[in-house]
């Protein structure tokens, strides 16, 4: 239920967010005067603003909802030797990527993961599950946070953020060329647009959504090795090879329930991703340890 009114929340201040831009740009549509021809800028402005608001505003209240979707307890005053060893070690190893201390969590799962997420690098949110903590050796969970760490510092939510914006940018933009291109020739539509057109511009979204987040989904990826070297930089190499190897060992037992959204932010991948490896957004555990090993970013 809460999942489901964080969705809703989100898609209403999109559709606020982007009505508004659009009426104080004097947005009319994206057709020509004369109802037949495509106003290319029109359209590229209102696909850009519906494209890039969606993952802008996900991103600003990546933290609020990260904290009510999982969970998170915040740690402001240290309660135990545990959390206290918590803060101290992500003031560390902030302090070594030279960014401001995050806030620190964690959350209550099972489930052996970390994750971080945050607006921008100096505003950032780490937090790590209270399994992780039972499971995994104090070494292992300082190399699980220096990953996390090297997330903030590479600015990998920013990033991440700015790449989304622009695929759906141009998922719509060219859905709809498609659409309108089809409605002229195929079903002779003379002006405006038939039922049709429509259909065509749905179906093509998500054809090309669908390639489109193999684009994003190799980004995620690439950034999941580097920040596994910024986890052996920071902290140490063995220890974060072990903690790989760790959680590589827990897969299929484990049942990492972290929610969906949440996903790319986590230092594992979810259960079931392995089905299609160029829509992962992590790569195989054994890659990102062999990576390690040998040097490879």
């Amino acid at each position: 239920m809460l999942r489901i009114a964080l969705f809703l929340v989100t898609n209403f201040a999109i559709l606020i967010v982007a009505s508004t831009v659009m009426n104080l740009l004097g947005f009319s549509g994206y057709l020509q005067a004369n109802g037949v021809d495509l106003n290319m800028t029109a359209l590229l402005v209102f696909c850009g603003i519906f494209g890039m608001s969606g993952s802008l505003i996900s991103l600003f209240l990546s933290k609020w909802m990260a904290k009510r979707s999982t969970g998170t307890q915040i740690i402001t005053e240290p309660r135990n030797r545990e959390e206290r060893w918590l803060i101290q070690t992500v003031q560390e190893l902030s302090d070594k990527a030279g960014i401001k201390m995050p806030e620190v969590g964690i959350f209550p799962s099972h489930s052996s993961n970390a994750f971080a997420t945050g607006w921008n690098r100096n505003d950032a949110l780490v937090a790590v599950s209270a399994g992780l903590l039972q499971r995994f050796r104090p070494e292992e969970v300082k190399a699980v946070l220096a990953h996390e760490i090297g997330h903030v510092a590479n600015g990998d939510m920013v990033t991440l953020t700015l790449i989304q914006g622009v695929v759906n940018t141009f998922v719509m933009f060219f859905a709809r060329v498609i659409g309108h291109t089809i409605d002229r020739v195929v079903f002779k539509t003379e002006r405006g647009y038939s039922f049709g057109y429509y259909i065509v511009v749905m179906i093509t979204e998500m054809l090309l959504a669908i390639l489109a987040s193999a684009i994003v989904m190799w980004f995620s990826r690439w950034r999941e090795f580097r920040a596994d070297h910024a986890g052996a930089t920071l902290a140490d190499r063995q220890s974060m090879i072990a903690a790989l190897q760790r959680l590589q060992a827990e897969q299929g037992v484990d049942p990492g329930d972290m929610p969906g959204e949440l996903t790319a932010f986590g230092i594992r991948k979810a259960k079931g991703q392995s089905l299609a490896e160029l829509f992962s957004s992590h790569p195989p555990l054994e890659k990102r340890i062999e990576a390690l090993r040998y040097g490879a970013q």
